[in-house]
């Protein structure tokens, strides 16, 4: 998952004082957005005419699960908070704690303005109708995910949250248990075992039991930042998030 880059001897050779641009020194992949684009495309297509049908095919195919129905019932997100290991249900709480204050800091609140008799202007920010959550789970549980999509929306007061995660074999066509769990602590109860491009048509187009949403939001692979691009003029998205970057800057102390 995690690829070390030592930088420290990146920039040797050069005239000093000459800047080094060190974004030169890390790779990149081949195969980006715009490659992606045509099957990407060809997902969404299906998702939009064929609904329900083409995402339980999907499910087959991309990840080898055999569905009947795509949401999970609440049940299954129950039992997996009362068998999750108390120390990450103690680590998740303390997380959700801290991370619910500073939602509740950064919640803007109304700024008025007045002019003049009768010219009031007035900035307010109002909660979108319904969210569409997306946490990845193919190639590890991204149970950060759930906390950092859903406490946000809560603290802002969006009424309707619904969230997808892929199905994994292991855990019989069903999210990985730990995501599950994390919804049933934070009391989501619409959660949904589809994963990739089609959790995003499935979101944008409204699919299935599951209601169209105005946003989209969540971390993903190429083909669900590629379903974000296509699908943004029809429904709202946060961003085309890439790999996660992080520079360490240390010396000898």
């Amino acid at each position: 998952m995690i690829r070390r880059i030592d930088l420290r001897s990146a920039a040797t050779g050069r005239t000093p004082g000459e800047p080094f641009d060190y974004r030169t020194a890390l790779p990149r992949a081949d195969f980006d957005v715009e490659a992606a684009v045509p099957a990407t495309h060809a997902i969404c297509e299906e998702v939009r005419t064929r609904g329900l049908e083409a995402i339980l095919e999907m499910s087959q195919k991309f990840d080898g699960v055999t569905q009947s129905d795509i949401r999970v019932p609440v049940e299954e997100m129950t039992r997996a908070l009362e068998e999750l290991d108390p120390a990450i249900r103690a680590g998740l709480e303390e997380s959700v704690r801290r991370l619910r204050v500073a939602s509740e800091a950064e919640l803007e609140q109304d700024v008025v303005t007045d002019l003049g008799p009768g010219a009031r202007v007035v900035h307010r920010k109002v909660p979108v109708g319904r969210v569409g959550l997306y946490v990845p789970g193919g190639l590890a549980p991204l149970v950060s995910s759930v906390l950092m999509n859903v406490v946000p929306a809560q603290v802002a007061g969006v009424p309707s949250l619904a969230l997808a995660s892929p199905p994994q074999q292991e855990f019989g066509g069903l999210p990985h248990p730990t995501i599950l769990a994390a919804c049933a602590l934070l009391g989501v109860e619409e959660v949904y075992a589809v994963g990739g491009a089609q959790a995003i048509a499935m979101f944008a187009y409204g699919t299935g039991p599951c209601a169209k949403v105005d946003l989209v939001t969540g971390p993903g692979n190429i083909w669900v930042v590629t379903a974000k691009r296509l699908l943004k003029g029809l429904v709202g998205v946060d961003s085309e998030a890439g790999p996660t970057e992080v520079a360490i800057l240390a010396d000898e102390t």
